[in-house]
């Protein structure tokens, strides 16, 4: 059976599995097994059962998932994010749109301390939905930026996607840490641009909080002190030790779940019940991902012996393109799969196809392409039909939001992405100045 035909009918079963409404890792796993019963080398299996575990279970980086689960876990138990949210909700309430501003900051710090999405988005959600509704804000408005901006935990190290970029590519997690920083807060700074224009330009969207909910200047900044420190301390505690090279990021995230205990510790909130929730939901979240890598692994492991790696790198090598359009064109894939599968699925199997023909091209930074690819994952989080973002907000929204305003919210937000990934596009050193400027030697 030639390769070409191989490809077709993995990906085939792939799309046909996940329209049935099966698991994601299952139908990868499953695809794999059936592929070489098809094509009649079910002795593949062996050697994919060694790649599964050499390439996944002794893999020392992936340790970092599970410790940053656990540290989110801690921190959301410790109330951390509820005093930020409402010091942060105080401190705006002068401004236009200042609760939404808030949500957005709020997201931005969750980003840099957790990166879990389901965790930031469920926590904004609980934490600013009803309080905007109630004070008039627009269900449109609201949903879109508490979705958007919860999203910002997989592009703002310490992330988990880029953890999981750098054990698939050549990139040191540290260099993809220090090379989505910039794009990830330039990112949540133009929400909070564009959430401040709608507010002044559309006043019906985002009123102005009441005067009694204000409160006096010196105690606001007593409040910000108390309740910003201890998130900076943790943010500066991991990033630091990362990029300055002091640890490595398995190290760094142990480093931010030691501390995250150490807030649930100063804060006395310590229960034994809460202590061996954390620990189950983190078994939960690092299994659902194990599993996915694992399949995918499989998937690829087969995709690849079988030579239907090998045929669809032809396929795209051979288009009469021209690098930039090439690039485009991968991009735009991964736009469209991001509308199906979860970022973890199109990392697993874009990565081996993308990144050596990456590799190839005179001139082009592996590093830019590899952020410029997170930043169009954040996609895969709003669009519908998938958009976990989508689903995670309706389970917690009130029942008189509909999935419809929902939806239209986060589309505003779906094109501020694809703007900031023209802007990284064009401007390559948003990317790699600050890589190049703490590893170059």
């Amino acid at each position: 059976m030639n390769p070409e035909l191989i490809a077709l009918i993995m990906f085939g079963l792939l799309v046909l599995g996940l329209f049935m409404g099966h698991p994601l890792a299952f139908v990868l796993g499953g695809t794999a097994v059936l592929t070489t019963f098809i094509v009649g080398k079910p002795m593949v299996l062996g050697i994919v059962i060694n790649r599964i575990y050499g390439d996944v279970l002794d893999n020392y980086t992936l340790i970092a998932i599970p410790l940053f689960v656990l540290m989110a876990r801690f921190l959301s138990d410790s109330g951390v994010t509820d005093r930020m949210f409402e010091t942060l909700r105080l401190l705006m309430s002068r401004v236009r749109g200042g609760l939404a501003l808030a949500v957005v900051f709020i997201s931005i710090l969750l980003a840099a301390t957790t990166g879990i999405i389901g965790a930031s988005i469920t926590v904004m959600g609980v934490m600013a939905m009803r309080p905007m509704l109630k004070y008039g804000y627009a269900p449109t408005l609201t949903s879109g930026v508490i979705a958007a901006s919860g999203c910002l935990g997989i592009l703002i190290p310490p992330s988990i996607m880029l953890i999981l970029m750098a054990s698939y590519s050549p990139l040191s997690v540290g260099e993809l840490f220090a090379g989505a920083m910039l794009p990830g807060v330039l990112l949540g700074l133009s929400y909070a641009v564009y959430v401040y224009v709608i507010s002044v330009l559309r006043p019906d969207l985002a009123p102005m909080v009441e005067a009694e909910e204000k409160i006096s200047r010196g105690e606001l900044m007593r409040m910000l002190v108390i309740e910003a420190m201890p998130p900076l301390v943790l943010i500066f505690g991991i990033l630091g030790t990362l990029l300055l090279g002091i640890a490595t990021a398995t190290e760094a995230s142990a480093i931010g779940a030691a501390l995250a205990l150490l807030i649930v510790l100063m804060r006395r909130k310590f229960e034994w019940k809460t202590f061996y929730s954390a620990m189950l939901e983190t078994g939960r979240t690092s299994a659902m991902i194990l599993f996915i890598v694992v399949g995918a692994t499989a998937f690829t492991g087969v995709f690849n012996i079988t030579g239907g790696l090998r045929a669809t790198q032809e396929i795209i090598r051979t288009l009469d393109m021209e690098p930039w359009m090439l690039m485009t064109m991968m991009l735009f894939i991964v736009f469209i799969l991001g509308a199906f599968l979860d970022w973890t699925g199109i990392v697993l199997l874009s990565f081996p196809i993308f990144l050596p023909i990456i590799q190839e091209m005179e001139g082009v930074s592996l590093l830019w392409f590899v952020v410029l690819m997170a930043v169009v994952l954040q996609t895969s989080f709003l669009t519908p039909p998938f958009g976990y973002a989508l689903f995670y907000l309706r389970a917690i929204a009130p029942s008189d939001v509909r999935t419809g305003q929902i939806i239209k919210g986060v589309l505003p937000f779906i094109g501020l992405i694809v703007v900031m990934c023209m802007v990284v596009a064009l401007f390559p050193p948003l990317v790699t100045w600050l890589p190049e400027t703490l590893y170059t030697k």
